[in-house]
């Protein structure tokens, strides 16, 4: 279960709640709903019904998906979970299932006008999404579910080479059929999420296997071999794998693993989006469609009470520098000008905690706040940019960022360590003309000679911020022009 609240425009998460109850289990013999999983599910909904106690029930929405799709009871069983939860339940289609999941990831991504493949890994099915900008172009639901999987390749939990094989075969079977609608598109971007990907992406994250921050076929082949070692789910203890996870994990390794190589998936990134969210958006029907990101840096400001005119400022001066030192520091992408703009309207956000080390306090909100939108790379380039905006340039720090972005991030906090120094004052009156020349570790600035002399405290701040740049590796020269 999600709960979330409209504020300022953004859809904020205020409580997720999740069990897993497996309802699936043992489903396949009888087409019946055991009674230790009916059990299991109609505790949890109970449960869950005290958080939704005080929510209008036309604020409420609870969908059923592939189990309630295919069990036989069905309907008996739903008269049960709707007085537990004390709302309707409706059971939905694996196609408007995956219509959901789609609008989920979109407002939990950044724009993008090319293809878009969403995979999603259930318990009972796996859906799959094409899309193109807001468009869908393809859907499809596929009979294939971790835990259908798991207890059918890897019965009372024994784990084995074979039965991956056994496994991986049957997936690649069901995915034969439709694998040509969702593949061989140019410029395509591969999104995973729910449970089973998310999982898997932390696994491979905390052992060290994923390739530039994706999971890959390599990625995953390798989890499926040190898995296959261990012999049973019950002695599957790896990193951030919870133990409800493990019990229907080998099963969904084999899905996910046929999936990324038929349909020729190079990388696969992760969305925080889903049906739930989904389903959130849908009923809330009053978000215009804009970039999911600005949503999130608006209200971040608007939350942590930053200067707006003062954001504004320093805004508009690092976009100008950028512009004038954008192709000889080869910052020429649209991201690299985007990130700046966010990171100088967030720069003071760490003001509403303390003043003293605000930057610390800012950069510690933005790697670690929900900010949808915002992929697991741009959200702590972001964060460094906001830790480096004054004092000490961290230039280490780079280090922990992806490869493509370290030299990237560290030019983009010179620019805005200008600017908000060029701004210290605070006030309104506009910049005097200047110039910017950079060229590798060199950063040239020229100003009017008039004005360097009737602002003594921003010069000397200028010879200051010299010396930052110095032990970072930067050389900063000021000039005065006649």
């Amino acid at each position: 279960m999600i709960v979330g609240e409209l504020r300022y425009g953004q859809l904020a998460i205020l409580d997720r709640l999740r069990e897993t109850v497996r309802l699936s289990e043992d489903l396949g013999k009888s087409g019946l709903l055991s009674a230790a999983a009916r059990q299991r599910a109609l505790d949890c909904l109970a449960r869950f019904s005290e958080r939704l106690r005080h929510v209008p029930a036309a604020r409420v929405r609870a969908a059923g998906t592939s189990t309630l799709r295919r069990a036989r009871d069905s309907n008996d069983f739903r008269t049960e979970a709707e007085q537990a939860l004390g709302h309707p339940i409706e059971v939905i289609s694996g196609l408007e299932e995956a219509r959901l999941i789609y609008e989920g990831v979109l407002h939990n991504l950044p724009p993008h006008d090319g293809f878009r493949l969403v995979l999603d890994i259930g318990g009972g099915s796996t859906e799959l999404i094409l899309g193109e900008a807001r468009g869908i172009r393809a859907l499809e639901s596929l009979h294939l579910g971790c835990v259908a999987m798991t207890e059918r390749y890897f019965p009372d939990g024994r784990i084995s080479v074979d039965g991956f094989n056994a496994a991986r075969i049957a997936a690649r079977l069901e995915i034969r059929p439709i694998k040509s609608f969702f593949r061989d598109m140019a410029d395509v971007q591969a999104i995973g999420t729910s449970g089973t990907i998310r999982s898997t992406e932390r696994v491979a994250r905390e052992l060290g296997v994923l390739e530039d921050g994706h999971l890959t076929a390599r990625s995953v082949d390798a989890l499926i071999a040190r898995v296959a070692e261990v012999g049973h789910v019950a002695e599957l203890s790896l990193p951030a794998l919870s133990e409800s996870r493990a019990q229907v994990w080998p099963g969904g390794l084999a899905i996910l693993i046929e999936l990324l190589q038929a349909l020729r998936i190079p990388r696969l990134q992760i969305s925080d989006g889903a049906l739930r969210e989904g389903l959130l958006y849908e009923l809330l029907g009053r978000l215009h469609h804009e970039d999911a990101r600005e949503r999130t840096v608006r209200a971040l400001a608007t939350r942590y009470s930053a200067d707006a005119n003062q954001a504004q400022r320093v805004t508009a001066t690092a976009l100008d520098l950028l512009a004038q030192c954008r192709t000889d520091w080869q910052l020429e992408s649209e991201l690299a000008a985007r990130l700046l703009q966010w990171s100088a309207e967030l720069h003071e956000i760490g003001l509403d905690i303390s003043h003293d080390g605000y930057q610390r306090h800012g950069a510690y909100i933005a790697a670690n706040a929900d900010m949808p939108g915002f992929p697991w790379n741009e959200q702590n380039v972001l964060a460094f940019l906001i830790a480096n905006h004054r004092r000490q340039l961290n230039a280490r720090a780079a280090r922990n960022l992806p490869p493509g972005w370290r030299q990237p991030a560290l030019r983009l906090a010179v620019l805005l360590r200008l600017a908000v120094l060029l701004h210290r004052s605070r006030k309104s009156e506009s910049m005097p003309p200047f110039d910017l020349v950079a060229a590798k570790k060199h950063v040239a600035l020229r100003f009017p000679e008039s004005w360097l002399i009737d602002n003594p405290l921003t010069l000397a701040d200028l010879l200051r911020e010299r010396e930052y740049l110095e032990k970072a590796g930067f050389h900063l020269s000021v000039e005065a022009v006649p």
